[in-house]
């Protein structure tokens, strides 16, 4: 039993839960639902209020005896029945545990020293102001399960979860946006530049070349470097380590290394990872920054070992400074944070280090055609070709294509549900990639075509913007889905997206630039240029 104190106002109950978990198993809350389904879910409200029409919200309609109106009923005890099944063999015999289930009920306990389990539900009036002291109280009973498998244990709470027919619609929304952005891509490629390159390479005399237009008119300016080559190339660095990361740790997820039954273990996968492919990010930076001219070294390598790690640190321990003012259970250890800084410092950086090292030592990346030394003055855009709709526009697709599948994600992460479905996560994953490439492939050649030749920002921007309209639902899942009043809480949920608002950033924007450097190396490769 435990005696617990309120000091804020009971409003806050409302909107609470709570989560216990017994060997690895998360104790489950089933109750029936629509259709002679059953609803298991994860952990249960701490309360539940009666409107002052009288009308029962979320948990209240489980209890007739909860009607007194403006009221909060506190559910302080739990009935939980944990079932096993026993296992005999010839190396040893005992019992394992494959379900855990409680039922939440409400007592205002007659003696409130020696709980007895007796009297009325705990209710307390919207309007009472003070201290209130409440005795929690459990009940564990055990009965033997023949029916379910240890294997298939986790079953009875995944069948709960969304189903899969809309995870399919999801996969089929994405392959529709997929197939219309290849077959653009496509009728480029086969069609429209199949036939410019032919007419280039056909231009031998002079007056021929007098009249070029169109994209192989700035193949002098093309390879340019961009301005602010720097961020430019770091970011392309952080980016490289944050795909490649959520590649293997999607994949291991996919062969079921990384089940729900191992908590903490695809975290810990992603951060383990992050840590050790320090190298190729160092080694992309250093070799796209030596590219661009650039000779600060020095400052390239620090500022890609510290840069974009440092603001995800910087942002996550204010975090978690909130999460020990307000003294929650969820607050990293003082020492876990020391280890983190630890693997940093100790591991991250001095690959990092390393990967720049063999990349500056290599020679610079040649490109098919030359830089003139005077830049081309470039024309009066129109507006469907200036930079600012073009990013707007190029970010629309890629978000269409996960929308879907970050409800989940976003469920999982601030509503408790469990999230087990990577084989379709990883599906939308290759998905995302492919729809980023092509439709920075695509904006890059219309803007090829209208003579602007600054694409490096634009192909990493235009990707990129995927994780502002990714923020933009955040705000939208924030008011439409969540029931968050407090100011910590708030802070906590927009700080934690933040963090996740930049990496997505990175990683989309990455995947643009090295679609379309690869698109306008292979264009510019196969030209005639005297």
């Amino acid at each position: 039993k435990q005696k617990v104190t309120l000091m804020k106002k009971p409003f806050l109950l409302n909107f609470q839960s709570l989560h216990r978990i017994v060997d690895n198993m998360p104790v489950t809350w089933c109750y029936d639902v629509e259709d002679g389904q059953k609803f298991c879910n994860p952990g249960f409200p701490i309360g539940c209020y009666v409107t002052e029409e009288g009308h029962p919200k979320d948990a209240c309609v489980i209890n007739s005896d909860f009607h007194e109106k403006d009221t909060f009923y506190v559910f302080n005890h739990a009935d939980i029945t944990i079932f096993y099944h026993i296992v005999e063999n010839e190396e040893a015999a005992g019992a394992r545990l494959v379900a855990a289930k409680l039922e939440p009920k409400s007592f205002k306990h007659t003696h409130q020293d020696k709980p007895d389990c007796t009297g009325p539900p705990m209710d307390i009036n919207n309007n009472f102001k003070g201290q209130i002291k409440i005795p929690y109280t459990f009940s564990v009973k055990f009965e033997e399960e023949k029916t379910i498998r240890w294997a298939s244990r986790w079953d009875y709470i995944l069948e709960s979860m969304p189903h899969t027919n809309i995870q399919w619609f999801s996969i089929m929304n994405s392959l529709v946006i997929v197939l219309f952005l290849s077959g653009m891509v496509a009728m480029i490629m086969l069609r429209t530049l199949h036939k410019d390159i032919a007419r280039y390479n056909q231009m031998d005399s002079a007056e021929d070349a007098q009249e070029e237009f169109g994209w192989k008119l700035v193949h002098g300016d093309v390879f340019r470097p961009p301005r602010k080559g720097m961020l430019l190339s770091i970011f392309l660095g952080s980016g490289t380590q944050i795909f490649i990361m959520t590649f293997v740790t999607l994949f291991f997820a996919c062969l079921g290394f990384l089940s729900p039954a191992n908590r903490g273990a695809l975290m810990t996968c992603a951060v383990v990872l992050w840590v050790l492919l320090g190298t190729p990010a160092g080694y992309v930076a250093a070799r796209f920054y030596k590219s661009f001219g650039g000779e600060k070294w020095k400052t390239n390598v620090l500022l890609t070992a510290f840069l974009c790690p440092g603001i995800v640190f910087a942002d996550f321990f204010v975090m978690n400074l909130i999460l020990w003012g307000e003294g929650s259970s969820a607050a990293i250890p003082f020492g876990t944070l020391v280890a983190i800084l630890a693997l940093w410092f100790c591991i991250s950086v001095p690959l990092t280090f390393v990967g720049a090292y063999f990349g500056f030592k290599k020679s610079a990346i040649e490109h098919p055609v030359r830089t003139n030394q005077i830049p081309r003055q470039i024309p009066e855009q129109s507006f469907y070709t200036k930079p600012l709709p073009g990013i707007v526009m190029g970010g629309i697709l890629p978000f269409g294509c996960i929308f879907i599948q970050l409800f989940f994600i976003l469920n999982s992460i601030w509503s408790h549900q469990m999230y087990y479905m990577f084989g379709f996560l990883f599906l939308v994953f290759i998905i995302l990639v492919i729809t980023c490439s092509e439709a920075t492939i695509l904006l890059c050649y219309f803007h090829l075509c209208a003579e602007d030749y600054h694409w490096q920002w634009r192909s990493f921007l235009t990707s990129g913007f995927t994780a502002i309209y990714f923020l933009v639902y955040a705000v939208h899942y924030f008011f439409s889905k969540l029931q968050i009043t407090g100011t910590a809480s708030t802070i906590l949920y927009f700080g934690y997206t933040m963090i996740m608002g930049l990496i997505f950033f990175l990683f989309t924007g990455t995947i643009g630039f090295f679609a379309c450097y690869w698109f306008v190396t292979k264009i510019y490769s196969v030209v005639k240029v005297d």
